[in-house]
C-alpha cells in the first residue's frame, strides 16, 4: 500500500508544473486580453489537430491533462483534443529505451500514432462542424468553477488555487485506480489478454482507457512479452490519455454526456485503427 502511495504522489508531482503554467496561461489571457485572444486561438482551431498531434508525441503525462483544461474552457477544438490524446504515449518510449528496442521501431510507433491522430483529429472537427457540434463558442469561467476569487487573488494566486484543485481531485482518483491495479494485479490482465487474443484490438483499447499512466505501462510490457502484436500495441496506445481523462470529468462536469461521448469516440478509434492495421498486416 505504502509502494502505491508513493507513485501516486510521484506521478501526480510530475503534472503540477503542467497544470500551473497551463492555468497561469489561461488565467492572463482571460484578465489581461479579454476575448480577442481567445478568439484569435480558436479561430486557428483548423490547425490544432497538426500541433496537438506533434507535441501530443512527447513522453510525458502532463500535455494531454493541460490541454484538457484548454478545451474545457474553449480554447481548442474537440478534434485538437482527440489528436493529443491519440498521440499521447506516456510511459512506452522510457520502457522501451530500457528494454533496448531498437530506435527505429520506437520511431515507426511514434510515426502511426501522429499520423492516426493527425487524420482523425482533422476527421472529427470536420464532422462535429458539419453537424454544428464543434465547441468552440463553449464559454466556462474556472474562476465561476473554482470560486477562487481571481479579481482579488490576481493570477499567480488564482493559478495556483486552480492547481492545488485539480491536482488533489487527480490524486484521489489516481490513487484509487493504482489500488483496483495492484489488487487485480497486472498478470491477471496479461492472462485476460492471452486467453482473448483474438479480441486483441477490442481489449487492449479498453485497458488504454484506464485514466492513468499505468495504462501505457501495461501495454507497452504486453507487447515486449509478445502477449499482443503490433496492432493491438497500437490500438491501448492510441486509447491511453492517461489522467487526461480524469481532467476531463473533473473540468467539464457540466457536460457529463460530451465527456462520455469523447470517451465512447476515443475507444471506437482505438479498435478501428487495430483493425486496420491488422487487416493490411502491420508489423514492427
Amino acid at each position: 500500500m505504502l509502494e502505491i502511495l508513493l507513485d501516486t504522489l510521484i506521478d501526480i508531482i510530475k503534472l503540477i508544473p503542467f497544470l500551473f503554467i497551463t492555468y497561469l496561461i489561461m488565467e492572463y489571457i482571460e484578465n489581461k486580453t479579454g476575448n480577442k485572444l481567445k478568439q484569435r486561438i480558436q479561430k486557428s482551431g483548423k490547425y490544432g489537430p497538426f500541433v496537438g498531434g506533434i507535441l501530443g508525441i512527447i513522453p510525458q503525462c502532463g500535455f494531454a491533462a493541460s490541454c484538457t483544461n484548454l478545451y474545457a474552457t474553449g480554447f481548442i477544438s474537440i478534434g485538437t483534443l482527440i489528436s493529443i490524446y491519440l498521440s499521447t504515449s506516456d510511459e512506452m518510449i522510457p520502457i522501451f529505451i530500457s528494454e533496448q528496442v531498437p530506435i527505429n521501431t520506437i520511431f515507426k510507433i511514434l510515426g502511426v500514432k501522429l499520423l492516426l491522430g493527425v487524420l482523425f483529429g482533422l476527421l472529427v472537427d470536420i464532422i462535429f462542424k458539419l453537424i454544428k457540434l464543434d465547441k468552440k463558442h463553449k464559454e466556462v469561467d474556472i474562476c465561476d468553477e473554482d470560486h477562487c476569487h481571481c479579481d482579488k487573488n490576481g493570477i499567480l494566486k488564482a493559478s495556483l488555487i486552480h492547481t492545488l484543485n485539480i491536482t488533489l481531485y487527480i490524486f484521489i482518483i489516481t490513487l484509487i485506480i493504482n489500488i483496483i491495479i495492484g489488487i487485480v494485479g497486472e498478470e491477471a490482465i496479461d492472462g485476460f489478454i492471452q486467453s482473448n487474443n483474438i479480441l486483441g484490438p477490442v481489449i487492449a483499447s479498453l485497458i488504454g482507457l484506464i485514466p492513468n499512466c499505468a495504462a501505457s505501462v501495461i501495454i507497452t510490457n504486453l507487447y515486449i512479452h509478445n502477449t499482443i502484436n503490433a496492432a493491438s500495441l497500437i490500438s491501448g496506445l492510441l486509447t491511453g490519455a492517461g489522467v487526461g481523462l480524469i481532467v476531463l470529468f473533473k473540468t467539464n462536469k457540466k457536460h457529463l454526456k460530451e465527456n462520455i461521448s469523447i470517451v465512447g469516440l476515443l475507444y471506437v478509434i482505438g479498435v478501428i485503427s487495430g483493425w486496420l492495421l491488422e487487416l493490411i498486416g502491420f508489423s514492427i
